[in-house]
């Protein structure tokens, strides 16, 4: 997606961002920047905003705040949840992202295209498709090379084939 598009269709979205790691938020409100953002740093800071405001696209960590516990209330919400993540970057924890109704499972160290993952959220709920697809398009080379081959598609393929309509 080219850079332009991209900001056009997160320009004035709003986001909320969690995540225990200054460094990490600091990166996300720089790289988000065209959007209205809101971001907190603990567990109960997260919920209780997602508890008291409408968000288009809620971006979690996993580890350091709960994220998995803040997916669910975004879930309830209708808010779609971004996982990014740097410790839990497992097939496991991408499983289980995927059960819990995540709309994205990032890693860390692809934070510099937090704008197309967001835009490719909106993208998919707006004309009503299935994320994942994007995301496979987007992403699936830097899990094989993460998880050391293709094999981890392989090992579940009904799953996956399940979630990304037609499969790998």
């Amino acid at each position: 997606m080219s850079e332009a598009k991209t900001e056009d269709i997160i320009r004035g979205k709003r986001l909320l961002i969690v995540d225990d790691e200054k460094d990490v938020l600091d990166t996300l409100i720089e790289l988000l920047d065209v959007c209205k953002l809101d971001t907190a740093s603990s567990f109960e800071e997260g919920k209780k905003m997602l508890e008291n405001n409408y968000y288009d696209v809620a971006v979690l960590d996993i580890m350091g705040v709960r994220g998995y516990e803040l997916l669910e209330i975004a879930k309830s919400k209708g808010v779609p949840g971004l996982m990014l993540t740097a410790h839990a970057l497992s097939e496991e924890d991408l499983k289980k992202s995927v059960e819990m109704g995540a709309s994205y499972y990032a890693p860390k160290d692809e934070m510099e295209h937090i704008g197309d993952f967001v835009a490719d959220i909106l993208e998919a709920k707006e004309k009503d498709k299935n994320v994942w697809q994007k995301w496979l398009d987007r992403l699936s080379g830097f899990y094989d090379k993460k998880f050391g081959g293709t094999d981890w598609r392989e090992k579940e393929k009904e799953f996956w084939d399940q979630h990304f309509m037609g499969g790998f």
